[in-house]
């Protein structure tokens, strides 16, 4: 490269014209991926060095690492000669898909891809620190570059990181709050655990679909496992009773403690809109009723 390198015969001030042609500037932005592929291992192995002195990526084994920081430089060189963004929000969010389930945190993302904007960035250093002009320009070329990277890629991580976590949050809500069919048009949705207001509305959203989906005409709704509810979720319950009938369901509830009956009657709730079973059995016998099933006797019982 002309004007790049050392040849030893320096005394005193260089002889070299400083480039500053526009064609030299297209050029350099290439001439810096080549030394950065020509010095692929070296400058890995630095970086995965530094990774580990900074306790980095402790979820992954030796294995992923290798092939993880790997990947990562090839696809960071790659963006610095394309310069596309698009790209690297993909593969940032293909990298997020395949860490983030091993337990890897978002500073470590961040952290790993500052490390290697500043191993790269020395090793421009040591190629050009000879000619600070020259290394002026590629410091110029070189950083607004990797700083777009860092950013693209932590912010795509942090997006793909809440897609994951919001997944997860559904996941849970409708494994804790399960709408099952027991017969044709006979619904039973057993809560357990804490009914605060969102999952009581999530509740609403689930009841209300699984209604028009199994074209239900009763619903037992089973509060057994609920500790307790305050005013708030208790209109919710009622405003859900309300919409269930708008929707051609009649609701059941069962399970009711002491603590929610007496809340029921505190807050003024028109009783003569629910109807109310002590158990689920009971509940389910008198839903089947309502829909014309004859209720199973115990052998050898007398008929009604």
């Amino acid at each position: 490269m002309t004007g790049t390198q050392d040849d030893g015969s320096r005394t005193g001030a260089r002889t070299e014209e400083p480039r500053t042609t526009g064609s030299d500037d297209e050029a350099l932005l290439p001439e810096l991926v080549a030394h950065l592929r020509e010095h692929r291992t070296k400058l890995r192995q630095q970086w995965v060095s530094r990774i580990r002195e900074e306790n980095l990526l402790q979820a992954m084994t030796s294995q992923e690492m290798a092939a993880e920081t790997t990947s990562v430089y090839d696809n960071y060189v790659e963006v610095l000669e394309t310069g596309s963004v698009a790209a690297l929000q993909q593969y940032a969010r293909d990298l997020s898909e395949r860490i983030i389930p091993r337990g890897v945190e978002t500073h470590e993302v961040v952290g790993i891809v500052l490390l290697l904007r500043d191993v790269l960035a020395r090793s421009l250093f040591e190629k050009y620190q000879r000619d600070f002009g020259m290394l002026n320009r590629v410091l110029d070329a070189y950083e607004p570059a990797a700083n777009r990277i860092a950013n693209t890629v932590a912010v795509s991580f942090v997006d793909e990181r809440e897609r994951v976590i919001r997944q997860q949050q559904d996941s849970i809500r409708e494994l804790s709050t399960p709408v099952l069919p027991v017969r044709e048009r006979l619904l039973i949705l057993p809560i357990i655990g804490v009914l605060d207001s969102e999952r009581a509305r999530q509740l609403t959203v689930q009841l209300l679909g699984g209604i028009r989906t199994h074209r239900a005409k009763v619903v037992v709704i089973d509060i057994t496992g609920v500790p307790g509810m305050d005013e708030t979720v208790a209109n919710h319950l009622v405003q859900t009773v309300d919409a269930s009938r708008l929707m051609g369901a009649s609701v059941i509830i069962t399970g009711l403690s002491p603590d929610i009956a007496q809340t029921l009657v505190t807050i003024g709730v028109d009783l003569s809109k629910m109807a109310t079973i002590g158990d689920l059995q009971g509940g389910l016998e008198e839903a089947e009723r309502m829909l014309g099933y004859a209720p199973s006797r115990p052998e050898g019982a007398p008929a009604p």
